[in-house]
C-alpha cells in the first residue's frame, strides 16, 4: 500500500514532512522493486546543499547503479545511518526504516510540484501500458 502522507516524484522518490519542518526523503517501493537487492548507498554528507531534481546520491543493487534525485532543494541535516549500515532496509521497508536523508527545505513551494499518492499511482499505471 502506498502511503498517502507524503509526496512523490516521477523518478520514484518520496518526501514526507516531519513535525519539526524537516523533510524525510526515500525511494519508493516501485523503485526498490525495479532495482532488485540493494547492496550499497552513496548519500550526501550532512550540510550538503541539494537542488530539486538534481542528483542526491546513488543506489547500487545487484542489477545496476542508479541515481537518486532530490525531490526538494535544501540542506541535508541527517543521514539515516541504519540504512547506510543495512542498505537492504530500502528494499524491505522503503517508507519507514529505509528512509535515506532528512532535509531542511529552502523552498516551500517546491512541494506543490510533486505528486500526491493518488497521482503517483496513476503515473505508475501509465508506465505499465
Amino acid at each position: 500500500m502506498l502511503p498517502d502522507d507524503r509526496s512523490y516524484t516521477r523518478e520514484h522518490e518520496w518526501v514526507k514532512r516531519s513535525d519539526d519542518g524537516t523533510l524525510m526523503v526515500g525511494i519508493t517501493h516501485y523503485a526498490q522493486d525495479q532495482l532488485g537487492d540493494i547492496v550499497y548507498l552513496d548519500l550526501p554528507k550532512v550540510g550538503a546543499a541539494l537542488v530539486q531534481m538534481e542528483k542526491l546520491g546513488e543506489v547500487e543493487s545487484v542489477k545496476s547503479v542508479s541515481d537518486i534525485f532530490s525531490p526538494v532543494s535544501g540542506e541535508v541535516v541527517e543521514i539515516n545511518q541504519e540504512v547506510m549500515n543495512r542498505p537492504e532496509l530500502a528494499n524491505f521497508d522503503p517508507y519507514e526504516r529505509g528512509w535515506l536523508v532528512r532535509v531542511k527545505p529552502s523552498e516551500g513551494a517546491e512541494m506543490d510540484a510533486l505528486m500526491t499518492a493518488a497521482e503517483y499511482v496513476s503515473f505508475l499505471e501509465s508506465l505499465e501500458h
